[in-house]
Formats: structure tokens, C-alpha cells, sequence
């Protein structure tokens, strides 16, 4: 539903309006009326207003000067001027501020309405293209990925691709790799700090990282990272300046690439704990032949990976110095399997026996030295059982509510002791609530984004705009979005934030009104404080005297 906003210093003239036009049939949800220009821009602060209808011949801040302002913070919103002065100087003036349309006082009510109508529908027309190309954007960076993706999984599994397919798919994914070039590659498991993450957050986070590696390797290799077929995120690197065959590399040679790389890593590592605040830990193979060997390289660093699962001090491991390292004693997952047994306990529906099991187990493998098949002899166990008793109650896993298959076949959880367990009496407690006939809810992970987005970007220019520009989302689309979530406006949520930063900023530090109006992103102290005063019933310093 539109917002509309009516602006006249003489109120008679938008009491008129108001009364008059038949808004609802239009589609008009509310109207706003304001005397002044000051005022409309509190309003417009305030509200999601879609459509300006504005008196030019205004004391203080005249109509175009208003009608730029908008253009400058909220570019969305269409401006329609009002004058009585039929001056071919106001309406240039109007077109240069791409004002939408240009009435004459008095106001005729057809011609209002039609003016109006037209901007609505242009409005409309503006939200449909909007997310139309929001659309296909993300289905163009989606399918890009996805095909990269595949490009890679292909590969590392062995794949059979002739040269010419492979060069060609090279270039068409953009990918800046050459055939028959030598090449390293490196297995990035993310660290404990980013072990709360869902999957797609993690995805996100690993991806930050793989753009990272890209600027950390810049100077020295060409990079292309992307998600590996087993939950890891895959770096393959190749020198910008070298070429021939490895076999030719010398000792000397040798010795300096693996000083290089070394340093590339170390920085690689350096940068994430910077920009991302957690840590990584990378296995980097052998060098090889690009792409003939790239299976080989691939399942050498995923073995190594699989061994070294809880070696997290050790951050960087190169696997030509683990040759003496992986021949240690293996302990067998026995309290595992000592009755009773999981699938026992859950015949019998003694849920809370079955979540003391499940802690109990992963209690006894942190405490041992465990590897990723340890992991993963935990994780099918588990799924064997979950799934038996949801066989024994009639159900397909598949068809149980908020489970679905993906926790089946979802590799991301056997990437640490912590996250398994997690994910196991997640599951466990989904599959008695489901059994119960219950339902759980979830939030969503852009309004989260815009939240976080916020609360830690209060010093700055925080428009709907900026923090569209962050997210990657129109920004009418990204208010929609927010309102139809929350059931508020975000204009208004934001300048919410702000009065509750203002308030702990007076009563907790003695920090000057200027600068906490400047701290907040307001560059008007005079504005700040009538918006202060609107929504505490006094002003700043008022307050701060009480």
C-alpha cells in the first residue's frame, strides 16, 4: 500500500486535500500532512513515504530545495510540486530536480488525481522492475556459482574432460587458471569461532574467505577458491610468472616457491583473523600438474585433512613435511556401541537416555586423539538410528517436518566434534517434537543481516539506501522486505537505534550534545534534538539536567 505526504505552509490547502481525494480507491494506505519543510523531513524520517506532494513557496526551506533533499536521501520517493506561480523557471527547475510532475494552484481535484495516479503507477511499475533485476541478479551470481561449482567438482573427482572442454569452461566461468601449468592447491576448514554458523552463513563465511585468499595471493598468483564436494572450501593457486613442466623445478627453486607460498598463507590466515575475527586451518598439497593431477592432489590434502581433523594448533600444514607423521595409533569408538545402544533408547523413547548417549560420546572422543573417520563413524551411526526410528513410526525421514533429507546427506556436520554434536541433539529434539506433533519457527537471515548491519554502524550516514548497498538488495525491495518481517518501517527502526544510542550516550558519559549529534550520524544538532524530544518528551539537555 502507497504513503503519501502533503506539504503546505498554508494547512488549509492539504486539509483540503485529505478530506477530499478518494485515496483509498487509489490505493493510498496513509496520508501524512506537514506545514513546513523541516517538518516533512521529520515525517520522511519517521515513515516509509512513497509519493511528496509539496508547495514550492515555503519560508525557510522552499519546495525544490526539499524535493533535492529527497532526491539526495531518498531517491525512491516521487515529488509532485505545487505552486501558484505558472514560471517557466520553476518548472525547469522542477525537470532538472527530476521532480515527477508540476500542478498550478488551485488545485483542480481530477487533475490531482490523475497526476497522483500516475506516480503510483509509476511507483509500482519501479517496485515490479526492481525486483524483476533483483531476480535475475541473483539467479545469474547463483547459477555462476553453481556451475563454477560443478566445474570443480568434476575435476576433483576425477572426471574425464577433454582439454579443449576444459579450456573453454575456463574461460566462460571466468575462472583465471592455465592448462599444464603447475599448481597448489589448499583445503580451508573454518575454525571453532565460526562453528554457531547455519549452513548458509558458513557458506557465506567461506566465501568471504576464498575473496580474501584472492587479494592476499594477488601479487604473486592467480586464484580461483570454491566450495569442495566435501564441505571444505578449495583454494587452487598458480604462479603468475612461472611455466614448464615441475619436474624441471630445481632445488633452489624449490625451496623459494615454498618460501613464497609460506608467507602467501601466513598472510592469508593474518587477514581472516583481521576482517573476519576467527581462525582457519589449511592443508596445502604437494605441487602438481594443472588439471591432469588434480585428483590426486585433491585426495592426498582430503586424507590429510581427515587425520589432522582436532590438530588445530597446527593452523598450516604442507603435506611434504607430514610424511613421518600419520602413522599413529587408532582408538576404536567402543562406548559407542556399549549398550544400551542408541537405537534401544529410542525404541523405547527415552529421549533424555539418548541425549546423555549422545554427549557421553562426543565427551569420550574429545578427550582422545580422533580423526574425521572417527567423525564420520559417529555421524552414521547416529543417522542409522535416527532414521530407523522414524522408519518404526511409519515416516520416510524425508517426508518429517523441518528435517528433510539435507541432514542426511549434509557433509558440513562432520567438520568438527562441536558442530556434530550440536547438530545431533538439534535432530534428536526435531524428531521428538515432531513426533509429538509440534512446530518450531525461524527468523530471517536478512533482517538479521540489516539488524547487525546497524547496530554496529550507528556513527554513520545509516540510510535505507547504505544498508541496501551492503546487502546487495534494492532499496525499495529492502523495505518491503524489513516491514512485511517486522511489521515496521526500517527508516523508522533505524532512527529508534539511534535515540537508544543517544540516551545511554547522555546519561552514561559526559561527552558534548555536538558530538553525540555528530557520533549519531546527524550533522543538525537542532534537528537531533526535536527528534529526541519527540520521542522521550524533552530535549537532550533537558535530560541530561533532570
Amino acid at each position: 500500500m502507497i504513503e503519501i505526504l502533503l506539504i503546505d505552509d498554508e494547512s488549509y490547502v492539504t486539509g483540503s486535500l485529505e478530506k477530499t481525494i478518494p485515496w483509498s480507491a487509489m490505493g493510498v494506505k496513509s496520508v501524512y500532512q506537514a506545514a513546513s519543510a523541516f517538518e516533512a523531513l521529520e515525517l520522511l524520517e519517521e515513515n516509509a513515504i512513497d509519493i511528496v506532494v509539496t508547495d514550492i513557496a515555503m519560508p525557510e526551506m522552499n519546495g525544490l530545495e526539499l524535493v533535492q533533499e529527497i532526491g539526495q536521501r531518498w531517491p525512491h520517493i516521487k515529488c509532485v510540486l505545487l505552486t501558484g506561480h505558472s514560471d517557466f523557471d520553476y518548472a525547469k527547475k522542477a525537470v532538472q530536480l527530476q521532480a515527477f510532475d508540476y500542478i498550478l494552484k488551485p488545485v483542480n481535484d481530477d487533475e490531482f488525481v490523475k497526476t497522483v495516479s500516475s506516480a503510483i503507477k509509476a511507483l509500482k511499475d519501479e517496485w515490479e522492475q526492481a525486483e524483476k533485476y533483483q531476480q535475475l541478479l541473483y539467479d545469474r551470481k547463483s547459477d555462476f556459482k553453481v556451475l563454477r561449482a560443478n566445474f570443480m567438482v568434476d575435476l576433483v573427482l576425477g572426471r574425464q574432460l577433454s582439454p579443449k572442454t576444459i579450456k573453454e569452461k575456463l574461460s566462460q566461468y571466468e575462472i583465471p587458471l592455465v592448462i599444464e601449468r603447475p599448481t597448489v592447491m589448499m583445503l580451508v576448514q573454518l575454525g571453532k569461532q565460526f562453528a554457531h554458523l547455519d549452513y548458509h552463513s558458513a557458506s557465506l563465511m567461506e566465501f568471504a574467505v576464498g575473496n580474501i585468499a584472492e587479494e592476499s595471493f594477488a601479487s604473486d598468483y592467480n586464484v580461483w577458491h570454491c566450495k569442495a564436494p566435501h564441505e571444505y572450501l578449495l583454494i587452487i593457486a598458480q604462479p603468475k610468472d612461472e611455466s614448464g613442466a615441475i619436474r624441471e623445478y630445481s632445488a633452489e627453486s624449490h625451496t623459494l616457491r615454498k618460501t613464497k607460498l609460506v608467507e602467501a598463507t601466513r598472510i592469508l590466515r593474518a587477514n581472516v583473523s583481521n576482517y573476519l575475527k576467527g581462525e582457519i586451518s589449511i592443508v596445502v598439497t604437494d605441487w602438481f600438474e594443472f588439471p591432469s593431477s588434480i585428483t590426486t592432489a585433491y585426495r592426498a590434502g582430503l586424507g590429510a585433512m581427515f587425520i589432522i581433523a582436532n590438530e588445530e594448533q597446527q593452523s598450516i600444514q604442507f603435506l611434504e613435511d607430514r610424511v613421518t607423521q600419520d602413522h599413529t595409533f587408532v582408538k576404536s569408538m567402543e562406548i559407542l556401541y556399549k549398550p544400551p545402544t542408541m537405537i534401544a533408547l529410542l525404541e523405547s523413547k527415552r529421549w533424555d537416555a539418548v541425549e546423555q548417549k549422545i554427549r557421553d560420546v562426543f565427551a569420550d572422543l574429545k578427550q582422545t586423539r580422533y580423526s574425521r573417520e572417527h567423525l564420520y563413524e559417529v555421524y552414521l551411526a547416529l543417522t542409522n538410528a535416527f532414521m530407523y526410528i522414524a522408519h518404526r513410526q511409519g515416516q520416510y525421514v524425508s517426508q518429517i517436518n523441518e528435517l528433510g533429507i539435507d541432514f542426511i546427506v549434509d557433509q558440513a556436520m562432520v567438520l568438527s566434534p562441536d558442530r556434530l554434536e550440536e547438530w545431533a541433539i538439534s535432530v534428536l529434539h526435531k524428531l521428538q517434537s515432531e513426533l509429538s506433533v509440534k512446530e518450531e519457527s525461524s527468523k530471517s537471515f536478512v533482517v538479521k543481516q540489516v539488524q547487525e548491519i546497524v547496530a554496529t554502524n550507528l556513527s554513520q550516514d545509516t540510510t535505507v539506501k547504505t544498508i541496501a548497498d551492503r546487502v546487495f538488495l534494492h532499496p525499495v525491495y529492502l523495505s518491503k522486505l524489513f516491514k512485511d518481517e517486522t511489521g515496521e518501517s526500517l527508516s523508522e527502526w533505524i532512527i529508534g537505534m539511534k535515540m537508544e544510542r543517544a540516551l545511554y550516550l547522555l546519561k552514561n558519559t559526559n561527552k558534548k550534545i555536538y558530538e553525540i549529534t555528530s557520533e549519531l550520524g546527524y550533522q543538525n544538532p537542532q534537528y537531533f534534538s526535536k527528534t529526541f524530544k519527540k520521542y522521550y518528551g524533552m530535549t537532550p539537555q533537558e535530560f541530561r539536567e533532570q
